[in-house]
């Protein structure tokens, strides 16, 4: 899967992974973002691509997708369809916060 191999760098020693959300337009243009600015542009646009991709292909299989949530080792990406454009949700899993304690 294309998306995964957005994540990992083989020349880059431990990275700190993504917290935030980026919004593209249809044509994959980055709109608006909060993801901090030390990763480059070029990541945030991969990522884009990756989910409007998913979104368009959905539509071609006639399975449309509104949201998506991808469950990654250490990662949660939540992506919402946004007029053929969409915005995305990275979050690192908190490795604390795995129940609720009552």
């Amino acid at each position: 899967m294309g998306i995964l191999n957005l994540f990992y760098k083989s020349d880059s020693g431990v990275q700190r992974l993504p917290n935030g959300s980026l919004t593209v337009d249809p044509k994959g243009n980055l709109v608006a973002t909060t993801i901090s600015s030390s990763f480059p542009p070029e990541f945030l646009l991969s990522v884009g691509a990756q989910v409007l991709h998913l979104f368009r292909e959905s539509r071609k299989a006639q399975l449309p997708l509104s949201e998506v949530h991808l469950h990654f080792g250490s990662l949660l990406l939540t992506a919402r369809e946004m007029r053929g454009g969409a915005v995305v949700f990275i979050k690192p899993k908190d490795s604390f916060n795995v129940g609720s304690l009552n």
